[in-house]
């Protein structure tokens, strides 16, 4: 069973930090392309960042430079690290893989951040 748990959210001040972590489960953890997205109340999911299983990454514009996804096979963990936080940030974000075709989330996190 594939299983996908997010940790790490919680209320920051704006210009703060937080470290976001997604354990995975039930699936060949290091074979796979992960990824985080977010989603606003009232806007559509979208991609924050991802990494390949060789480790390359790609961002939105909206947090290169302050956001950094990064892996821990052996540990089963994806992270992000996201610093210089904006209120804009605000969301639920989800960890993100695709196993035999069909896209797997976890429950999501609450990151807030206060102006």
């Amino acid at each position: 069973q594939v299983q996908l748990v997010e940790s790490g959210g919680g209320l920051v001040q704006a210009g703060g930090s937080l470290r976001l972590s997604c354990v995975g489960s039930g699936i060949l953890f290091s074979f796979r392309a992960m990824a985080w997205y977010r989603q606003a109340p009232g806007k559509q999911r979208e991609l924050v960042a991802a990494i390949t299983t060789g480790g390359s990454t790609n961002y939105a514009d909206s947090v290169k430079g302050r956001f950094t996804i990064s892996r821990d096979n052996a540990k089963r963990t994806l992270y992000l690290q996201m610093n210089s936080l904006k209120p804009e940030d605000t969301a639920v974000y989800y960890c993100n893989t695709d196993v035999g075709g069909i896209l797997r989330w976890g429950q999501g996190t609450q990151v807030t951040v206060s102006s």
